[in-house]
């Protein structure tokens, strides 16, 4: 007899892995925000070659442009502005 409905879930570590026509499946249910987000937390193991340079993942913004997910060249987030006293702070 169950005292408690509730049963513990295995951690996803030691789950089965998907199979290639699970993720393909999975993969064509999400829409363009979700894929993109995906897009996001793949890129941080990404590398993209181009003749003569090269680009971190994580140094491109992953967003929805249209029917297309477009990468972008992060802009450098600007610091907070610092707090500027008024001369009457001074006394």
């Amino acid at each position: 007899m169950k005292l408690f409905g509730k049963q513990k879930q295995i951690p996803q570590t030691y789950r089965p892995v998907m199979e290639a026509q699970e993720v393909i499946d999975l993969f064509s249910r999400m829409t363009l925000h979700q894929q993109a987000a995906l897009m996001r937390l793949m890129s941080r193991n990404l590398i993209i070659e181009l003749p003569g340079d090269s680009a971190m993942g994580y140094e491109l913004d992953w967003n929805v442009d249209g029917a297309l997910i477009a990468a972008f060249p992060a802009q450098p987030e600007e610091s907070t502005p610092s707090i500027q006293l008024s001369p009457a702070d001074d006394a």
